[in-house]
């Protein structure tokens, strides 16, 4: 007799959760019975660990092992605050023993390089993160070295906007490239992932000075929303952030903790008379200073200037790209409209030049024009790693 499951891999900050498996000295991942409807089960599967502040990601293809058909579901949780378990890099459910078929139901929900393409709503820091795991999954799978070098090659294809990727799986390869093996890979994503996470932390706090008064943003950035949380607006204007109107999710979330106004892209000269400083992401910083973000981060620094009103850009140094010229994505049309008679422009980023940005935040401070340089520097030394004998500084 067939049975069936909802498995649930619950992800925070790049770990996800195992937990005891019944008697047995074994670990698995929270799962419940289904009845009548698999993400009900998933739901008291999340219940039972007592995570709070769970969002469900996706739902994954139905897996058949042996005598059961596993539900997967990919959960992001807030707080790492458990009932029991522990919460461990995802590989650790190859490494120690879990129910068969724990790893063919992670994999159905876990990140691709698909998924990192096409993901249009989070941040580039945290897509940074996603492409990592991807990396550190392959790798824990005991892929060959060419296996890995062409896995990491299509993640830098698949976001060549975004540095944060870039130097990111760059850091990794060229770490591991000495030795050129799995294992290595493996424990240079692990701490690539534990690394960026803690330097968007850090990036975060050191902006909440910077968070006073009347603060305009746009777009989705987890680190300006860190430095939000850390600091106490009197009040925060978001802009809908066209083409996909992230910001009204953004402004929505940002509602629980402060006084927030979501408004049209269009309204920025209209509201920005009320501002005290626009506080940005930044996907990419170019070697000169230069910050490529969402599109509409050049006209809100244009109208910030002409009210006297400080820009800033809050990213990790990992952000800092050896580029001079941008890579500047777009999508489809059909965003705007799918009329035929007109031509259609519609990018997703733009430049904002360095004299519009009063100051970049990072993990190590503010960092000047000299400083920037230095550090586009050595993002470039380590992608050498694809040349002969690299050697990681």
């Amino acid at each position: 007799m067939r049975t069936e499951r909802a498995t649930v891999v619950l992800r925070h900050r790049g770990r996800v959760l195992l937990r005891r498996w019944a008697g047995t000295p074994g670990w698995e991942l929270p799962w419940s019975a289904v009845g009548d409807d698999p993400a009900a089960a998933a739901s008291r599967a999340v219940e039972s660990t007592g995570v709070e502040g769970p969002v469900t990601i996706r739902e994954g293809a139905p897996v058949e092992i042996d005598d059961r058909t596993v539900y997967p579901f990919l959960v992001a949780c807030e707080s790492p605050e458990t009932d029991d378990g522990e919460w461990v890099h995802a590989t650790e459910i190859r490494r120690r023993e879990t129910p068969a078929g724990s790893w063919r139901a992670y994999s159905a929900v876990a990140p691709t390089v698909e998924s990192v393409r096409g993901d249009r709503t989070q941040g580039s820091a945290a897509v940074s993160v996603r492409a990592l795991e991807v990396l550190r999954d392959r790798a824990g799978e005991g892929a060959d070295w060419p296996a890995l070098v062409e896995q990491a090659n299509a993640l830098l294809e698949a976001r060549p906007s975004m540095a944060a990727v870039m130097n990111r799986i760059n850091r990794a390869m060229a770490e591991a490239a000495g030795t050129a093996d799995a294992v290595a890979l493996e424990r240079a994503t692990r701490a690539g992932i534990d690394r960026a996470l803690a330097a968007d932390g850090r990036a975060a706090e050191n902006a909440t000075k910077r968070v006073e008064g009347t603060v305009l943003t746009l777009s989705r950035s987890g680190t300006v929303r860190g430095a939000f949380s850390a600091g106490d607006p009197d009040r925060v204007i978001v802009l809908e952030s066209r083409p996909d109107r992230e910001g009204i999710d953004v402004a929505e979330d940002l509602a629980e903790d402060a006084d927030v106004t979501v408004t049209l892209d269009a309204a920025i000269a209209h509201v920005m008379a009320d501002v005290d400083a626009v506080l940005v992401g930044a996907d990419t910083v170019l070697a000169d200073g230069s910050v490529v973000n969402k599109v509409g981060t050049r006209t809100a620094a244009v109208v910030a200037a002409r009210e006297g009103v400080p820009v800033y850009a809050v990213a990790a140094v990992d952000k800092i790209s050896p580029a001079t010229e941008p890579v500047l994505e777009s999508i489809d049309s059909e965003a705007i409209t799918d009329r035929e008679a007109v031509a259609v422009e519609c990018p997703l980023f733009d430049r904002t030049p360095p004299d519009l940005i009063t100051g970049l935040i990072t993990e190590e401070g503010l960092l000047n024009a000299t400083a920037i340089g230095e550090r586009a520097a050595d993002h470039e030394r380590r992608a050498r790693w694809k040349e002969p004998n690299p050697s990681e500084g």
